[in-house]
């Protein structure tokens, strides 16, 4: 008798709600944090005073001390890399245990990501014991000075995509060391291990990030994500409408495809009072390719997660086209008419992966 397979770890939580709150109001940050976001957002940027940003930094530091602040994870939106505070920021945050990840606002190019990743690696950190070797007191992974920065996982590992795969290698050839040889002499005490880059966000917000999205998108192995900041754009690119962001939208959605990352999710909806409008503008942007929605308020959220989440139908029709090509195999066609192949099959998964968030 064949014994029972060990039981598979559950798939992570495929984030749809991203809320963000201003980092100089702790009390606001708290009740967000049990609110039922995917992901809080604490904004030190647009949010914030600009007499109050020490405040919200230092606020910010302490909550993130703890390695688990919430029941959300937590990332921090810092202020522009081209700006006073961004370095500062960053470098204060990037070892903090209770952090999930960075979005770096207003990036232009490859050169904005890679600025941040080293103002990360370099971050003060908590003391660590003598023991802690290979992970920091954080959890994180350490990484030693010159070695690649590899990238961060949560939840099931999937197969490298071939724009992330070789980015990495190009990563890894560059810190390689020059020579391999054995030596018998005793080693000098290694050096304190950096801390590994936290999971990078872009936003684009600019004519300039949106013509660089791919290359943006590919910069650095800690990147995770790629995102439109539609305000900032729409009033640079002097639109007057949605028709007007048709094209930044799809490119953005395409160049986080391209480059092996999950779909984007939308820009946020201003109006909190419009729940109608934001369903409206959700269901526009499911059919672009985007998932899931940034909120500013707790009210948008399960709009945007009933907006994002596929109808009884997709998922019948999902399921129909899983169990055929388990029971076929190959290319086929359904009884309906409907050609199922590899990247039907795959399309179809990713819809039931995404309808047991109703479970």
């Amino acid at each position: 008798m064949r014994p029972a397979p060990p039981p598979r770890e559950p798939a992570a939580r495929t984030p749809l709600t991203w809320l963000y709150v201003p980092g100089d109001r702790p009390e606001v940050v708290a009740k967000a944090l049990h609110c039922g976001a995917d992901v809080v957002v604490i904004d030190l940027e647009d949010a914030v005073a600009p007499d109050r940003k020490d405040r919200a930094l230092r606020a910010t530091a302490e909550l993130l001390s703890d390695p688990a602040p919430g029941t959300a994870p937590v990332q921090v939106r810092v202020n522009a890399l081209d700006g006073p505070r961004a370095e500062t920021e960053i470098r204060t945050l990037a070892a903090l245990p209770g952090l999930a990840g960075l979005r770096l606002p207003k990036v232009q190019g490859p050169a904005d990501i890679h600025r941040a990743a080293g103002w990360a690696t370099t971050a003060a950190r908590p003391a660590a014991g003598p023991a802690l070797t290979g992970r920091l007191a954080t959890g994180r992974r350490a990484r030693t000075p010159g070695a690649a920065v590899a990238p961060l996982t949560t939840g099931t590992t999937h197969p490298a995509h071939p724009a992330r795969a070789a980015r990495t290698a190009r990563t890894a050839r560059t810190a390689a060391p020059r020579s391999a040889t054995a030596t018998l002499t005793p080693a000098a005490p290694a050096p304190a291990a950096l801390p590994a880059t936290p999971a990078l966000y872009a936003l684009l917000e600019s004519a300039l990030g949106i013509e660089h999205a791919f290359a943006i998108a590919t910069a650095h192995p800690a990147l995770r994500g790629i995102a439109l900041g539609e305000a900032d754009l729409a009033t640079e690119l002097g639109v007057r409408d949605e028709a007007g962001l048709a094209w930044p939208r799809s490119r953005t959605v395409v160049a986080a495809r391209a480059a092996g990352l999950a779909p984007p999710p939308q820009s946020v909806y201003p109006d909190v009072a419009d729940l109608d409008g934001l369903a409206r503008s959700c269901a526009r942007g499911r059919a672009l390719g985007f998932l899931g929605r940034a909120a500013i308020h707790p009210r948008q959220l399960p709009v945007i997660e009933a907006a994002h989440l596929p109808s009884p139908e997709e998922v019948e029709a999902a399921a129909e086209i899983v169990r055929a090509a388990g029971a076929e195999g190959g290319a086929q066609a359904l009884p309906d008419g409907r050609f199922v192949d590899a990247a039907v099959v795959a399309g179809a998964r990713r819809v039931l992966s995404l309808a047991e968030r109703r479970n």
